[in-house]
């Protein structure tokens, strides 16, 4: 699939499919981890050639102790192209936070083909983004990635009308047709919830040219970037905000393995540090490190990305990010997204939230 052009096309952006890959992953977990080198700590001095143990001379050894450590090779592997939605981690790149943090770290772009859970489970990359109830399936089918930070404290997801549609409440679909992934965990809870049984389910493909046309459809967007194109096109809308359904998952997690945080727990809070300081600068500064993001997306035009920007801002630094920092999250949401999935049935079964995510990482408030 080609990248979905983000300029005056009538084009959605980030369809959301549970990944159906998932279930392949049970024999790729043997690889699970860091495929960084992590530095030593052994200070057992080198062996002679005949296997007698040397001591390093005061002079050598002071020299090795003041020479900078190089730079851990790591990747983060972003949830879509390059977008605001990433601002916080260009930020920590452009201003030099994940350099000081010892990282040469690589930003990685996702898309519709690209997994992230895929990717960093199979050793590929230490970090990645991910929506909440993603990382709660991808558990369930044996994939031990855990959640060490949100990006945002609910997500910008929702359902997009036609003003003149009639259509006030999640209860009103019925009749309708609705452009949606027909796997996103979303639409499975609001079909439930709402008793949705006579809503006409059609197959979201990204285009916003099917809903422009029909004036009774639907389509799933995000709040952060289709209004920008909508009403480029003088298309009178309005939205249904997912979490208004009473959906409220965390989007762009951050996340990393099992094994990454037992081996390498110190990569892990640096990562969380700078990535979270690196958030803390967009908020103020978002204009300066837009550029940064477009050299990575030529397609999404600056005026585009003030527009996101302006728009994410009470989802990253709002909710309980206004009180308890950026980045945090309770134990009480991840719960309530689990319970709901499995009142579903997307998940079997409920395993101990304690190892679903992790704020231990996170800087102290």
């Amino acid at each position: 699939m080609k990248p979905f052009k983000l300029t005056s096309q009538l084009v959605a952006k980030r369809p959301v499919v549970m990944s159906l890959s998932l279930i392949m992953m049970t024999s790729m977990l043997a690889a699970c981890g860091s495929t960084s080198t992590p530095v030593s700590t052994s200070s057992q001095a080198p062996a002679s050639p005949s296997g007698a143990t040397t001591s390093a001379s005061p002079a050598a050894t002071t020299a090795a102790s003041t020479a900078p450590k190089a730079a851990v090779p790591a990747t983060v592997v972003l949830n879509w192209f390059a977008e605001p939605e990433h601002g916080g981690n260009f930020a920590a790149s452009a201003k030099g936070y994940y350099k000081e943090a010892g990282f040469d770290m690589t930003l990685m772009p996702g898309g519709p083909s690209v997994s992230s859970t895929q990717i960093v489970a199979s050793g590929k990359a230490q970090f990645g983004m991910a929506n909440g109830d993603d990382i709660l399936v991808a558990r369930q089918e044996g994939i031990p990635i855990v959640a060490i930070a949100t990006s945002m404290q609910k997500s910008p997801q929702a359902l997009f009308y036609h003003k003149d549609s009639g259509i006030k409440d999640f209860s009103d679909l019925n009749g309708h047709k609705v452009y949606v992934a027909s796997t996103a965990s979303f639409w499975q809870f609001m079909k439930k919830k709402y008793k949705l049984d006579s809503a006409q389910e059609m197959k979201y493909t990204g285009q916003l040219v099917n809903f422009v046309s029909d004036k009774n459809a639907l389509t799933q967007g995000y709040v952060t970037s289709e209004p920008f194109t909508l009403e480029q096109q003088k298309v009178e809308f309005g939205t249904l905000l997912n979490a208004d359904s009473g959906y409220n998952i965390y989007a762009g997690v951050y996340f990393t393995t099992e094994k990454m945080i037992a081996e390498h727990p110190d990569q892990v809070k640096a990562f969380v540090e700078a990535t979270v300081k690196g958030w803390d600068y967009y908020k103020d500064h978002s204009e300066e490190i837009n550029p940064s993001i477009k050299e990575k997306n030529p397609d999404m035009g600056l005026d585009m990305m003030k527009y996101s920007a302006t728009k994410e801002m009470d989802f990253v630094f709002g909710g309980d990010a206004a009180t308890m920092g950026t980045g945090i999250m309770t134990k009480e949401r991840w719960s309530e997204v689990q319970k709901q999935l499995v009142d579903v049935g997307i998940l079997k079964s409920a395993e101990s939230i304690d190892k679903v995510f992790t704020t231990q990482f996170l800087p102290k408030k």
